[in-house]
This record gives structure tokens, C-alpha cells and sequence, in this order.
């Protein structure tokens, strides 16, 4: 049985089918109904007509039976994940894990109320009133999820909009559907009233474009690639946008680090997730003095991630998304070599895999590293100082986030202040966060509009003010 597109929690049936396969061996992983430019429109006519908004009770027991639910169905839930994106198992069960956060927190916060009360004598111009202010939800916001965490950025979009009371319309990437579909069952199945969620596969002009110009949409929420996330803010109209573009995030190793800390951060940050992360680690910017003992750290450390048929208990490293993203690594690596850089492990590839890489000597200018390289790759490349540093971090289009591996306080200080990105984490992978703690970039990362359960409550809701005579 094929897996349905939902309208307003009805699944969409006898449309023409998508198959989605393994990006390890094209086993197919299932089958996904598809919706129409008709569909598209009644999804949103169900949002915006829906009155009955639960209760903030009734929105957090929905969230919790959900969390429960997915407790129960855990290793389900990650192969799943991992026989439509290829991710190591090891890997899902870590993305399931912090999805049942992404519910729990959303459950919590639907119950907080963060009106604020403004006392009006405060002035000689004031006068004996009280002012406050609550959040009302918006009318139906739309999210566009892309295929590299197909669990968990699909909750960090959905649960906070349930918390907010505010229907939304997902759109999840065509490669990686299924883990939304059966998130959103989920939900329905916890008592989510069907028009609070709409899930549709479709033709990009029928469905995705049709959600972005819609004018009766509040808000788009979008994650994904930089062009797509730009053409989105020229065609969206006057809407809100939380816009998650991507990241070419560094972690900078000084010569006062711990190295085996800095080594295993650089290994974890490059290759978890086959290192298709907006937060992975993209470069690895390392002082002068240790870099040669720290590449010959790295590279043995490399070693234990093993690389192979993702639903082995003893793969590390899966694919990644599919063989066409796994050449067009293996195209950068190669520039980077004839640029005069140098593979000390890795570089292999076969078919959708590519084994974990280590490289270095990268000009600053290759494009591996100016640009966001969504895979496994760890480009080793020298600085100077900490000035350097941040100089080279600084330099591409991308603020998203980063690392620093230090033991000096005053180190630690200057790269917060002087690194222009969303995050900066000392002694931590650039990607180091809890699902309720505020997450963007800036410049081509984002618009500097946070996400995060609590930051996302925020987007999906307006605040409305008003005052009584006290």
C-alpha cells in the first residue's frame, strides 16, 4: 500500500504514485500518493477556516501522545529514515531520539503564556491603564523540509506550530517523504484535528510555488539551499519568512587546544550524518604549529568510521542523498587536488557512498571550501593565529555556525565576538545545540530569524496588544 499525501489529515488517494529508493542499493522503500494544484488549494482553505483551535491543554496532551507514540515505535521510525535517505542506523536512532525532544519541549511550551503586562502611570503622560499582550496564532503557515534530517526538521516545523495553534501546510523534500508521512499519522492518531495539518507531494509549480505565493498564507518556513531560499523570498509577497539556508561552518583548532578533544570534534563534526548537516564542520582551520600532529591524529582517527551498507549495525558513515551529490564531492575533491592539495584518507566513492576524507594543503579559494560541501569531507587547511582564523571564517557568504577548540579564555571571548555567525561553541562541534535553544545564521544562512521550539512558537504566532482602564 502506498503511503498518502494528507489533505487536512485525509489521505490523498488514486494520484499518480512517487517511488522512493535506497540511495545504497535503489531497494524500494516505499510508494507516496501525490497532490494537485486543487489539493494544494484546499489544504490551505482548510487552514484558514479552521475556528476550533484545541486548547493549549488539548495542544500539548496531542504533542505528548505523539512523543509516547514515537517512544514505542523508535527503531521503526530509524529504519525508516535510514531506507530512504541512506543514513548509517546508527544515525536515525540519534535523529529519532532528538525528535522525541523536538515533542517534548513543544508539549511543555504550548503550556506557557508569555503576555507580558506594560502599567501606563509609568510617565506624566500615561494614565491609569494596564497594556497587555498575548500571542494569537496565524492562519495557516506552509513548510518546506529538506531531505537530510527527513525526522526531525520536519517536527522542528510542525510541533511548534501545534503549540502555537497555527495550521500549517508541510511540504516535506520528495526524497525523504515517507518519515513525514508517518510522523503525521502520528499526530492525527494523538488527536490532531486534520485541518492543523496538511502534507503534500507534488509537482513543484503545483504545490511548493502554489504555498509560497499563496496569499492567504502567514508564513513560509523553508529550509534547504541557498538559490531555492532566495527565489522564495522574491516570489512569497508580503508574508513573514524563517529561511534556513545552509552553512559552511568551521572549527578553529589552536595551538593551546586539547588535541585529542580537537580531533575527535573535527572527525564527529565532519562525518556524522554522512556530514550532511548545515552545522557540519566544512573546514578545519588549524594553527600552524600543530597542524601536522593534528592531521596525523585525524587521520587514524578516521579509521573508525566505517563506511558501507547503511543499515549494518557497524557502518558509521552511510550515503549520501544520492549518487549525482555523491560525483559531485568527489568533483570538488578533485579540484582541490589539482589546485594542490592532497588526500590522506578517503576520497573513495561507489556509487552514493563516499568514504570519509580527510584533506589538506586546500587553497582558500577552492571551491570545496568557499562553497557548502554537503557531505563527508574534512579539508584540513593552516592559519596563522587566531586572527587568521577568523579572517578565513569570515570569508565565505555563509553565517551559520561554528567551532573553537581552546584552552584560553581570552581566545574564547575574542572568537565570540569577532566570528560573524548565528552560534559560536567552544570546545564543541559547530552543530551543538537542545531542540528548544534558538538556531540560524546570517548573511546567505539566513535572515538572523531564530528557530528552535521556543524561537519557532514565536514566528508562527502575532503578538497582539491591548489595554483596560486599572
Amino acid at each position: 500500500m502506498p503511503h498518502c499525501s494528507l489533505l487536512a489529515g485525509e489521505p490523498i488517494e488514486g494520484t499518480p504514485l512517487l517511488t522512493i529508493r535506497s540511495p545504497y542499493d535503489g531497494a524500494v522503500a516505499g510508494e507516496v500518493t501525490t497532490a494537485t494544484r486543487a489539493h494544494t488549494l484546499a489544504a490551505v482553505a482548510a487552514a484558514v477556516g479552521f475556528r476550533d483551535t484545541p486548547t493549549r491543554y488539548r495542544r500539548s496532551a496531542i504533542l505528548d501522545a505523539a512523543r509516547v507514540a514515537l517512544e514505542a515505535r523508535r527503531e521503526e521510525f530509524a529504519r525508516t529514515i535510514t531506507a530512504e535517505a541512506g543514513l548509517a542506523l546508527r544515525e536515525a536512532r540519534y535523529e529519532v531520539g532528538r525528535t522525541v525532544d523536538v515533542l517534548r519541549f513543544a508539549s511543555m511550551e504550548a503550556l506557557r503564556d508569555d503576555g507580558q503586562i506594560f502599567s501606563c502611570d509609568v510617565s506624566e503622560q500615561g494614565r491609569a491603564r494596564k497594556i497587555f499582550t498575548t500571542r494569537e496564532p496565524l492562519r495557516c503557515a506552509v513548510a518546506i523540509t529538506p531531505f537530510n534530517h527527513p525526522l526531525n526538521q520536519v517536527a522542528h516545523k510542525v510541533c511548534p506550530a501545534i503549540a502555537a495553534g497555527t495550521p500549517m501546510v508541510l511540504k516535506p523534500s520528495e526524497k525523504t517523504p515517507i518519515t513525514a508521512l508517518k510522523f503525521a499519522g502520528l499526530l492525527r492518531d494523538a488527536g490532531l484535528p486534520g485541518p492543523m495539518l496538511s502534507v503534500l507531494l507534488g509537482p513543484t509549480a503545483e504545490v511548493a510555488e502554489e504555498l509560497v505565493r499563496h496569499p492567504d498564507v502567514d508564513v513560509v518556513a523553508f529550509t534547504g539551499s541557498v538559490p531555492v531560499g532566495k527565489r522564495i523570498s522574491t516570489t512569497a509577497g508580503y508574508k513573514k519568512l524563517v529561511l534556513e539556508l545552509g552553512g559552511n561552518d568551521p572549527l578553529i583548532v589552536l595551538d593551546d587546544a586539547d588535541l585529542d578533544l580537537a580531533v575527535t570534534l573535527a572527525a564527529e563534526g565532519s562525518f556524522r550524518n554522512s556530514g550532511q548537516r548545515c552545522t557540519a564542520v566544512k573546514r578545519i582551520l588549524v594553527q600552524d604549529g600543530i597542524a601536522e600532529e593534528f592531521t596525523r591524529r585525524l587521520v587514524e582517527k578516521t579509521r573508525e568510521y566505517v563506511c558501507g551498507d547503511p543499515m549494518d549495525e557497524a557502518t558509521r558513515v552511510g550515503t549520501v542523498i544520492d549518487e549525482a551529490s555523491a560525483i559531485q564531492l568527489e568533483t570538488v575533491v578533485h579540484e582541490a587536488v589539482a589546485a594542490g592539495a592532497r588526500v590522506l584518507a578517503g576520497g573513495v566513492r561507489r556509487g552514493a557512498l563516499l568514504s570519509p576524507t580527510v584533506i589538506v594543503d586546500v587553497p582558500r579559494d577552492a571551491r570545496m571550501v568557499v562553497c557548502e560541501s554537503f557531505g563527508p569531507l574534512a579539508p584540513v587547511m593552516k592559519v596563522r593565529d587566531l586572527d587568521d582564523a577568523i579572517a578565513v571564517a569570515n570569508s565565505t557568504a555563509y553565517g551559520l555556525s561554528s567551532g573553537v577548540v581552546t584552552t584560553g579564555l581570552h581566545h574564547a571571548l575574542r572568537a565570540i565576538r569577532g566570528l560573524r555567525c548565528g552560534t559560536v561553541n567552544i570546545n564543541e562541534v559547530p552543530g551543538f545545540r537542545i531542540e528548544s535553544s534558538p538556531f540560524g545564521g546570517i548573511k546567505d544562512s539566513g535572515l538572523g530569524i531564530k528557530e528552535g521550539v521556543i524561537e519557532s512558537i514565536k514566528g508562527y504566532t502575532y503578538v497582539k496588544t491591548f489595554s483596560l482602564p486599572w
